[in-house]
C-alpha cells in the first residue's frame, strides 16, 4: 500500500518523493545479528526530545537501527512530543506518531513506511495537523478541550500527565464554542477560578482563595496592578490560541509571584497553509462584534509566514447609561532563517473606550440611615461622563535555534505599555433622597520590558537520558500615575438618589499627587528532569531572584532562592502519581499598613500531591490533587479602630494555612463529545484558627460540554454548561448604624447553553445563551462596602465564514 498524502492539497509530484532515512547496521553489531521480527519486538531505551517530527523520526531510526521511509511533505509541518523510556520499535513509532494522522506499516525488508490513517479517529487531538513548539501544543484546529503539551510550569515541554502541578487549559475550541471573547469570560469558564468584579472596568481572579497577580504572555511573566487594572483584565481573546492557568505558587519562572497561580496567554501563531475567517456577532444590550483573522505563507517556499487579526466590539450593558467600545489589532511574522533557526516578531494593540463607568462597585449596600437598599440590577453609581479608558501596546520578538544534539536555545523579548485615563465618580446617599458624587481622576501608564533567554535539551547521566533547562530573565516595569481631586461648580454636585440617571456636570480637576515607581527583577533559573527509572521522574529546580522597588515605594530583596521539586511515578499506562513543592516569595507593593508603610514580603511554602490520568493517546486528561499553602505574612484588611486615619485601606500581615483538593477532567470522552469539568474545595484560616478569604467560595463546580450529532443531524453541535459555588460572606461597614455587618451571597447555580449549525462547509452559525434561568447574584460584595451584580440572562448569535 503506497503512502497517502496527509494534506489534500499535496501535489502528486510531491507525494511520490520519499525521504529514506537509512543507516548501516554495521554500527550496531548486536542488532545486526538479530532476526528482523525479533528486533521489532525487542525493547530499547530512547531519549528523543520534543521537536519536528522528521527530526524525531531520524533520531529514532538511528537509535532503533531501522529504516523509516516517508514523504517529506507529510512531516514538514508536524511535530512530536518526543520519546523517553523503553519501547519496542512499533510501540515507539506509535508514540512518536500519536495525533499526526499517520501510522507506520512494517515492510517485508524490515523497514517501515508512513501511511495516512484511513479514518481519522475523533479521539485524536489533531485530525490532520498537530503543531508543537517550546510553548507546547497549538490547540487551534484540534477541536479538543485539552492540550497536547504545556510548558508553563517548568519551561520543559511536558504533557499534563507529566507535569507535577495542577493546570487548567481553555483551548481555542472551547473559546469558540462558548463565545469566550474576553479574558473574564475565559476565567469564569475555568475550573477552580473565582472572578470578582470590582466595578465596570476592573475584575480580579482568585485561585485556591488567592489573587492571581501574575500574567504571562507566551511564557514571559508580567506583574499586573490590580488596583489600576491598566487593560490586562480587559484583554480580548481574538489574539490567543489558549489560556493556561497554573494553580499554586509559581516562583520558579516568575520570581516574585503570586500564591494563587499564573495565567499564561499563548498567542496565535502563523500557519503553514493559507487560512482565514470572518466573524460577525450580535447579542443582548446592543452587543455587536466583528472579527477577521488571516494567516498563511508570505513566500513561495513558505519560509516566511504571517498572521493578522482585527476585532471590534461595540456593546451596551444591563447597567444604566453604560457602554464600551473595544478595538484590537494583532500582527505576527515567523521567518525560518535556516532549517534550525526561527525568528518571530509581532505586535498587538488594544483600546477600551467606555462611557458611564461605574466605580468602587456599582451600588451601595446601605443607605445613609443604615437600612439595606433595594436597588435594581441596572443601577449604576457612575456619572455619564465617567470613563476608565485603557489601552495596551505590545511588541515582542523571539529567536529560537535547534541544535543537532536535541538542544534548543531561545531568547524572548516583550515590550508592553499599559495606560489609562480615568475621570470617575461614585454616587453616595447623603440623607433621604439627596445624594452627591465623590469624584477623582487618575491618569497613568506602566511600561514593562521583559527579556528571557534559556537553553534546554537532553543530557546523559548514569547511563540514562535526562532533561535540563538553564535560563536567565530580566524585567523592568515603571508605573507613573497622576491623581486629581474634583472641584465642582457651586450647586452642581447634587442629585435625587432614586431618580439618578448619571446626569451631573463633570467637575474641574486639580492634581494632588504624583506617583512614580520602578520595579526591577532579575533571576537565574534551572530545571532538571531526571529519568530515575522508566516509570519515575524527578524534577528539581531553583531560581535565584533579585527584586527591587524604587520611587514612591521602596523595597529590596537580593539573592532570594526559590526552590522547586517534583516527583512523578507512572503507575500504569494511564495513571501517574505525583507530588511537588515550591516556596513563596511575593513583595507587597500594593499593601500598606495603618502607618502607610508597605508590608513586608509574603513568604511561605506550597505543597501538592495527586494523581493524573491520560487516555486515548492524550485526547482525555484527568487530575485529582490535594494542596496546602503555608504563609507567614498574608495581607488582611485592618478594620481595627483608627486604622484608616492615615491610609483609607490599611492592611496587616498574618500567618495563614490554606488547604483543599480539586479534581478536573478535560478532553474527548467519545467521538464528538468534548468535556471540561472540575470541582474545587478549599479552606483558609489564620494562625488563630479563624476563617479568612471567606468571600471566595469554599466549594466550586464547573462543567462545560458539547456534542456533535451524527447521521442526518451531523451539521448540528449542541452544548451547555453550569457553574455552582457555595456561599461566601464578608464583614462590611454600616456607617449609618456605626457598626459592621456580615453580608452573605448564598450558594447559586448558573446555566449556559450553546448550539452551532454548519450551514455549508465554510459557513456556520452559533447561538450562546448565558445565565439561562436569569439568576440574580453578586460577583463581589464588600469592595468599599459596595456590591456588583452578575450579568442577567443574555444571548449572542455569531456567524463565521472560513475561507
Amino acid at each position: 500500500m503506497p503512502p497517502l498524502p496527509l494534506f489534500a492539497n499535496t501535489s502528486m509530484t510531491r507525494a511520490v518523493r520519499l525521504a529514506l532515512f537509512g543507516l548501516t547496521l554495521a554500527s550496531l553489531p548486536g542488532l545486526a545479528l538479530m532476526p528482523t521480527p525479533a528486533l521489532a519486538q525487542t525493547q530499547a531505551a530512547y531519549a528523543i526530545p520534543a521537536g519536528p517530527l522528521g527530526k524525531a523520526l531520524t533520531q529514532f531510526g538511528v537509535q532503533a537501527g531501522v529504516t523509516i521511509s516517508f514523504d517529506t511533505d507529510q512531516a514538514r509541518h508536524l511535530t512530536s512530543t518526543g520519546l523517553n523510556g523503553s519501547y519496542t520499535v512499533e510501540d515507539g513509532l506509535a508514540r512518536l506518531l500519536a495525533n499526526s494522522g499517520m501510522h507506520a506499516e512494517r515492510q517485508s525488508n524490515g523497514g517501515y513506511i508512513l501511511v495516512a490513517n484511513a479514518e481519522q479517529s475523533a479521539l485524536q487531538l489533531g485530525a490532520t495537523q498537530v503543531t508543537t513548539n517550546q510553548l507546547g501544543t497549538v490547540t487551534e484546529g484540534t477541536g479538543s478541550y485539552t492540550p497536547g503539551t504545556i510548558a508553563t510550569a517548568t519551561r520543559l515541554v511536558l504533557t499534563p500527565r507529566e507535569t507535577p502541578q495542577s493546570i487548567s487549559v481553555v483551548t481555542r475550541q472551547a473559546m469558540d464554542d462558548f463565545g469566550l471573547n474576553s479574558i473574564d469570560d475565559v476565567m469564569r469558564h475555568t475550573p477552580g477560578i473565582t472572578v470578582s468584579t470590582y466595578d465596570s472596568e476592573r475584575t480580579n481572579y482568585y485561585s485556591r482563595g488567592f489573587s492571581i497577580n501574575t500574567f504571562q504572555y507566551d511564557g514571559i511573566p508580567t506583574l499586573r496592578d490590580a488596583q489600576y487594572s491598566a487593560g490586562q483584565t480587559l484583554t480580548d481573546m481574538a489574539l490567543y490560541d489558549r489560556i493556561e492557568v497554573l494553580k499554586g505558587a509559581t516562583g520558579l519562572l516568575t520570581g516574585a509571584g503570586g500564591v494563587g497561580g499564573t495565567l499564561n496567554l499563548i498567542r496565535k501563531k502563523p500557519t503553514a497553509d493559507f487560512q482565514g475567517s470572518i466573524e460577525l456577532g450580535a447579542g443582548s444590550w446592543d452587543n455587536y462584534r466583528s472579527q477577521i483573522d488571516v494567516s498563511g505563507p508570505l513566500t513561495e517556499t513558505g519560509n516566511i509566514r504571517g498572521r493578522a487579526v482585527a476585532a471590534y466590539n461595540d456593546k451596551h450593558s444591563f447597567l444604566d447609561h453604560y457602554s464600551r467600545k473595544t478595538s484590537v489589532f494583532y500582527g505576527i511574522l515567523e521567518a525560518d532563517l535556516d532549517e534550525d533557526t526561527l525568528l518571530t516578531v509581532g505586535a498587538d494593540y488594544q483600546d477600551s473606550d467606555p462611557k458611564g463607568s461605574s466605580w468602587t462597585g456599582s451600588r451601595m449596600i446601605f443607605d445613609a440611615e443604615g437600612k439595606e437598599l433595594d436597588l435594581p440590577r441596572s443601577f449604576n453609581n457612575g456619572p455619564k461622563w465617567g470613563s476608565w479608558a485603557q489601552y495596551t501596546r505590545t511588541a515582542f520578538a523571539t529567536l529560537e535555534h535547534s541544535f543537532s544534539n536535541g538542544w534548543v536555545a531561545k531568547g524572548q523579548y516583550n515590550h508592553q505599555i499599559n495606560a489609562y485615563h480615568a475621570p470617575l465618580g461614585a454616587l453616595s446617599q447623603d440623607s433621604g433622597n439627596q445624594s452627591s458624587l465623590f469624584a477623582r481622576k487618575y491618569v497613568g501608564e506602566t511600561t514593562s520590558d521583559s527579556l528571557d533567554a534559556y537553553a534546554t535539551g537532553p543530557f546523559e547521566l548514569f547511563g540514562r537520558e535526562h532533561e535540563l533547562v538553564l535560563g536567565q530573565s530580566v524585567a523592568i516595569s515603571t508605573w507613573k500615575n497622576k491623581a486629581y481631586n474634583a472641584l465642582f461648580a457651586s450647586g452642581t454636585n447634587s442629585a435625587d438618589f432614586y431618580t439618578w440617571d448619571g446626569d451631573i456636570p463633570e467637575p474641574a480637576w486639580v492634581k494632588y499627587r504624583d506617583f512614580d515607581q520602578t520595579t526591577r527583577q532579575t533571576g537565574s533559573y534551572l530545571t532538571s528532569r531526571f529519568s530515575v527509572t522508566d516509570e519515575m521522574h524527578l524534577l528539581l529546580g531553583a531560581r535565584l531572584a533579585n527584586y527591587q522597588v524604587t520611587g514612591n515605594s521602596k523595597s529590596k530583596e537580593s539573592g532570594k532562592v526559590v526552590p522547586y521539586a517534583g516527583l512523578t511515578y507512572d503507575l500504569n499506562d494511564n495513571f501517574t502519581a505525583y507530588t511537588s513543592y515550591t516556596e513563596i516569595f511575593q513583595p507587597q507593593t500594593d499593601y500598606r499598613d495603618r502607618n502607610d508603610k508597605m508590608l513586608e514580603p509574603d513568604e511561605g511554602k506550597n505543597y501538592e500531591v495527586g494523581i493524573k490520568g491520560e487516555f486515548f493517546n492524550g485526547a482525555l486528561n484527568t487530575s485529582l490533587a490535594y494542596f496546602e499553602v503555608h504563609e507567614t505574612n498574608r495581607p488582611e484588611l485592618d478594620t481595627s479602630p483608627g486604622a484608616a486615619l492615615i491610609n483609607d485601606s490599611p492592611y496587616y500581615g498574618t500567618k495563614s494555612k490554606t488547604k483543599g483538593y480539586e479534581a478536573e477532567i478535560s478532553g474527548e470522552l467519545a467521538t464528538g463529545w468534548q468535556l471540561q469539568a472540575g470541582y474545587t474545595h478549599k479552606i483558609a484560616r489564620d494562625d488563630n484558627g479563624k476563617k479568612i478569604a471567606t468571600w471566595e467560595p469554599e466549594d466550586q463546580i464547573n462543567l462545560y460540554t458539547t456534542y456533535k450529532l451524527t447521521g442526518s443531524l451531523d451539521k448540528l453541535t449542541l452544548g451547555g454548561g453550569a457553574r455552582w459555588q457555595s456561599e461566601g460572606w464578608k464583614s462590611i461597614s454600616n456607617a449609618g448604624l456605626r457598626r459592621s455587618e456580615v453580608l452573605t451571597q448564598d450558594a447559586y447555580w448558573l446555566v449556559d447553553l450553546m448550539a452551532r449549525y454548519q450551514i455549508t462547509e465554510n459557513l456556520s452559525a452559533t447561538l450562546n445563551v448565558n445565565n439561562v434561568f436569569d439568576k440574580n447574584y453578586y460577583t463581589n460584595i464588600g469592595f468599599y462596602d459596595s456590591a456588583y451584580p452578575g450579568d442577567p440572562r443574555n444571548m449572542m448569535v455569531t456567524t463565521r465564514w472560513n475561507f
